[in-house]
């Protein structure tokens, strides 16, 4: 039987705390979330009709600072996965060393069924719903999958309508014109970007001449997707929830970014060259660099066997599952784990939350320097940690995630 992501989160704490000796109550402790709320979000319809939607917005940890972490619209977005997604932010803001805490939210719905609208209604109801535990001191949500610029600044408005006053760092991935930050839409491609050519320099590789194949052709994948093409890369194939594009000779990115922004699905791009493949066959594909940046449990032990690569590059949070990441180390790839390698969004949305704080805003150049130091901070001390025990990389990220976790609670104590 396959396990959930919270599952799966639950069982890295394990492996983890196994092999750093960790104190059992921790373990303890770090495998539950601090709270949980659902919540009903009722909408009017276009057409007069009522439907009645399920949100979720979940803290794993604010021991280190408010909670920060995505929303994600989706059909299949459920309070475990939630949690799970709460709980690798955790990991990640701690890997990074920013000072926040680990959050995430989501709504069950498809919102390419509803009218903007409708969305709109559905945004309003769901921030009105969940207004309590987030605020810039608490919990910043960010864009996460299908919600964008337009949603967050929706819930910006709402909160901010509510409280009496203009309040832009309640959440990041805002509008520039409404205290959005530069840099903040490509920042998870910049982040993966910067993390893949470390590894390749450690290894000695050229990845410019790399042939690539990247699962998501979203935010997170379209950017990467793009950055590689320009340095001379292969992109052999992508993928997006319809499907996927495959082409030897590697395929014409900037077309296809093109088409899919205007809404298109990749199934309907006509091109003769281009085989049509499906998410599952993309996995499967020989190539150098192996992107997943769609969703979680996509590697796993039964498909491991079938992965043909050299580097793997999670560009979605929790891809790979424990198992397959058992069969993968035996057959010598490469995997950049999650916290680390899709650490730029969460870094430039941190970027954002101080300018809005500050009220004084950076240039691309500096946002674009600034996370790059941090991106190969941590990358360095996890590649260092990861030679010097003879440990994936995974396992050194989240060592260096938990300790600084578990020496925040230390310090702060058990409340009373």
């Amino acid at each position: 039987m396959e396990l959930t992501p919270f599952e799966v989160a639950k069982k890295q704490i394990d492996v983890v705390a196994e092999e750093m000796g960790l104190d059992p109550n921790l373990t303890k402790y770090l495998k539950r979330v601090e709270r949980a709320l659902i919540v009903t979000i009722p909408v009017r319809m276009d057409d007069g009709s009522l439907e009645i939607f399920e949100g979720y917005r979940v803290h794993h940890s604010t021991v280190r600072g408010p909670g920060k972490g995505g929303l994600r619209y989706s059909p299949e977005v459920n309070l475990d996965e939630v949690k799970a997604l709460a709980i690798w932010m955790t990991w990640k803001c701690s890997l990074l060393n920013l000072p926040l805490g680990g959050a995430k939210g989501g709504v069950c719905v498809d919102p390419r069924k509803l009218s903007k609208r409708e969305l709109e209604r559905l945004t309003r109801r769901y921030t009105s719903e969940i207004i309590n535990i987030i605020g810039p001191d608490i919990d910043i949500p960010a864009p996460d999958v299908n919600t964008n610029a337009q949603i967050m600044a929706w819930i910006m408005d709402t909160y901010s309508m509510n409280k009496g006053r203009s309040v832009p760092g309640v959440v990041t991935g805002k509008p520039i014109e409404i205290g959005g930050s530069v840099g903040r839409e490509s920042a998870t491609g910049m982040g993966l970007y910067y993390t893949l050519e470390a590894m390749c320099e450690k290894l000695n590789l050229d990845f410019k001449s790399y042939k690539i194949v990247i699962q998501g052709f979203g935010n997170v994948g379209g950017t990467i997707a793009e950055l590689l093409f320009k340095e001379g890369c292969k992109v052999l194939a992508v993928s997006d929830i319809s499907g996927g594009l495959y082409y030897s000779e590697g395929l014409e990115i900037e077309k296809l970014l093109k088409w899919t922004k205007e809404g298109n699905y990749l199934k309907d791009y006509t091109d003769e060259r281009y085989d049509l493949i499906t998410n599952e066959e993309l996995l499967s594909i020989e190539c150098d660099v192996l992107i997943p940046a769609a969703l979680e449990n996509q590697i796993t032990e039964k498909n491991a066997n079938d992965i043909k690569c050299k580097i793997i590059l999670e560009g979605a949070n929790g891809p790979v599952t424990p198992e397959a990441d058992k069969i993968l180390l035996n057959k010598g790839i490469h995997v950049i784990p999650d916290i680390l390698a899709n650490g730029g969004g969460v870094c430039v949305s941190y970027f954002e939350y101080v300018q809005d704080i500050r009220a004084y805003f950076w240039e691309l150049d500096r946002i674009n320097r600034e996370l790059k130091k941090i991106m190969l901070k941590a990358f360095e001390e996890v590649y260092e940690l990861s030679k010097e025990r003879n440990i994936p990389l995974r396992t050194a990220a989240y060592i260096i995630a938990i300790s600084r976790i578990a020496k925040a609670i230390e310090l702060r104590g058990i409340f009373p």
